[in-house]
């Protein structure tokens, strides 16, 4: 995948969101600059959707992970909006990265470069930077 000089990556899973930067080459990205941003999870709209008891008893629906996406969403939503970012590539889990999408703002849109569907949350940064590399 071709990562632009400077683009932000966000690294998100149910629990965790990273945000990192590319410095390195378009076709040979170098992550860098990571910050950790403080999230609270207000917005469980995913609830309505996720309302089986059974697929929450069996661990497939987490409420809470799903609102951690959807808080993760909002700050990048709040970020692309002030032009704080311009290019940003999305990498989450898939049930994680399903429920950011329905949050994403069309500005954040606009400025997505890219999205993998891959947990890599706990994954040293060489790791990461190969999965861009070969997406």
């Amino acid at each position: 995948m071709k990562l632009p000089h400077k683009a932000h990556v966000a690294i998100v899973d149910g629990e965790h969101f990273t945000v990192m930067q590319n410095t390195g080459q378009p076709f040979e990205p170098k992550l860098g600059n990571a910050q950790k941003p403080d999230l609270t999870a207000t917005n469980f709209s995913a609830g309505v959707k996720h309302q089986d008891d059974i697929g929450q008893e069996h661990g497939r629906t987490d409420l809470n992970e799903l609102a951690h996406g959807a808080a993760a969403t909002e700050w990048l939503n709040a970020k692309a909006i002030s032009g704080e970012l311009t290019d940003v590539l999305v990498i989450a889990d898939p049930k994680t990265l399903g429920e950011m999408r329905r949050h994403y703002h069309s500005e954040l849109e606009r400025r997505l470069v890219g999205e993998i569907d891959k947990t890599v949350t706990g994954e040293p940064t060489a790791k990461i930077e190969q999965v861009i590399a070969s997406a």
